[in-house]
C-alpha cells in the first residue's frame, strides 16, 4: 500500500497529481514494494526550491529536484521538492511533454528517498535505467 502526500505550493490552480499518482503507482508495481509506504511530493517555485538548496547543499541556485530521505524506519520514506518552474523549462529545453518530464522529476526523487544514488558511473547506470523502465511502463516517453 502506498500513500501519496501531495503538496501544491507553486503559484498555479492547476493540479499535477493526476501526472505524479501515475508515475508513482508504476514504480511501486514495478519495484514490487509490498509494504505501507508514504511519500511526499511538494511542488514549489525556483526561488523556494533556491532557497532549499542554499539551507540543505550550500548551492545558492535552483534545481529541478530536491530530495530528502527518512532514515528512521517510518512509513514516510521522505520528501520530493519538484520545481514547476524548472519543470516547464527542462520540458521545452529538451522537447518533451510537461507531464514526462514531471514524471522523470518524480520518479528521480523517489528513487533517491529509496536509496539510490548515481555518484558513481555503476549507480548512476542503475538508477536511470531503473527510470527509464518505470517511465517506459508507466507510458512516459520521450517524443
Amino acid at each position: 500500500m502506498f500513500k501519496i502526500n501531495y503538496i501544491n505550493q507553486y503559484d498555479d490552480e492547476k493540479s499535477y497529481k493526476k501526472t505524479i499518482k501515475k508515475a508513482l503507482k508504476t514504480a511501486f508495481k514495478y519495484l514490487k514494494i509490498k509494504d505501507k509506504t508514504i511519500v511526499n511530493i511538494i511542488l514549489v517555485n525556483d526561488k523556494e526550491i533556491q532557497e532549499l538548496n542554499k539551507t540543505y547543499r550550500n548551492l545558492d541556485k535552483s534545481t529541478d529536484v530536491l530530495s530528502f530521505e527518512n532514515d528512521d524506519y517510518s512509513p514516510e520514506i521522505g520528501d520530493v521538492f519538484i520545481s514547476i518552474d524548472k519543470t516547464k523549462e527542462q520540458a521545452e529545453s529538451y522537447n518533451h511533454s510537461f507531464a514526462r518530464e514531471l514524471a522523470f522529476l518524480t520518479i528521480h526523487g523517489f528513487l533517491h528517498c529509496l536509496g539510490y544514488d548515481h555518484l558513481n558511473e555503476k549507480d548512476e547506470t542503475e538508477m536511470f535505467s531503473l527510470q527509464d523502465k518505470i517511465l517506459e511502463q508507466a507510458g512516459f516517453r520521450r517524443e
